[in-house]
């Protein structure tokens, strides 16, 4: 009876999250919601928040989407299990051979409907279509019905293997390599610090809980921002130091640079 408790507030809360992304790739913000349902904007906050729901209102919110709440309950059972954790080699080396492949599909994991992803990058209607059924004949997209699009990957994905390595080498690594860190306008952060192998781990487990927390926080942003929103790219790294430049450096026998 625990079990079945614990499986149906599971569900719920599945529930609400898929009806907050399926609004969300229809374009139904907080103020749209409020001036369409005559509730205030604070109280549409509330519902994509998942607070003072109830089943009426959620059969509301998914009308607008085009669903039903059994379309909801099942859609959202259904992506409790199974969602994958970590790409085969075979799937990596199809997306790493694209760059637009690859950005949509790590767009869709996040949860950005490939309308927005067409409208902010200019990409024409066929190509969007084919890039979208090669996803889907990857296995990591499902196309539902009104064109909505369901990733069967988890978004705390992390790539392992060699081919999504080296396109982030060969296409992301030099974006941030060219950041001007002198600049006043440059957000960064950097810490040295000496650590254990066990401390290492903790600290690689901290900046995967801080991809989690970014993530969280580009979802509120994108329910709740009334600017208009830039896309952004992120890296947290760490790596043993390398102290034989330094070494040089205190002792005289080279400078820093060569």
């Amino acid at each position: 009876m625990l079990y079945a408790a614990m499986r149906h507030e599971s569900v719920s809360t599945a529930m609400v999250a898929l009806l907050r992304r399926e609004l969300r790739q229809a374009g139904w913000t907080a103020r749209r919601l409020g001036e369409a349902l005559s509730i205030s904007e604070a109280t549409a906050k509330r519902w994509l928040a998942g607070k003072g729901l109830t089943l009426d209102k959620i059969e509301r919110l998914a009308g607008l989407c085009g669903m039903g709440i059994g379309d909801l309950a099942r859609e959202a059972e259904q992506g409790q299990h199974g969602l994958a954790r970590e790409l085969t080699l075979a799937q990596e080396r199809e997306l790493a051979s694209d760059v637009f492949l690859s950005f949509l599909f790590m767009t869709i994991v996040g949860g950005t409907p490939p309308v927005e992803i067409a409208r902010d990058l200019g990409v024409p209607e066929q190509a969007m279509e084919m890039a979208l059924a090669k996803l889907e004949r990857l296995a990591l997209i499902d196309r539902l019905p009104g064109g909505r699009v369901r990733s069967l990957v988890d978004r705390s994905l992390i790539f392992r293997k060699s081919p999504m390595r080296s396109l982030f080498e060969a296409r992301m690594k030099p974006q941030f390599l060219a950041i001007d860190f002198a600049a006043a306008d440059t957000v960064y952060a950097s810490e040295v610090m000496k650590l254990s192998d066990a401390g290492a781990a903790m600290l690689a487990e901290l900046i995967e809980q801080h991809r989690r927390d970014v993530q969280a926080l580009a979802e509120r942003d994108r329910d709740t921002a009334l600017l208009n929103r830039t896309w952004y790219g992120m890296v947290c790294a760490m790596r043993p130091l390398d102290l034989v430049k330094l070494n040089k450096a205190v002792t005289g026998a080279d400078d820093w640079e060569s």
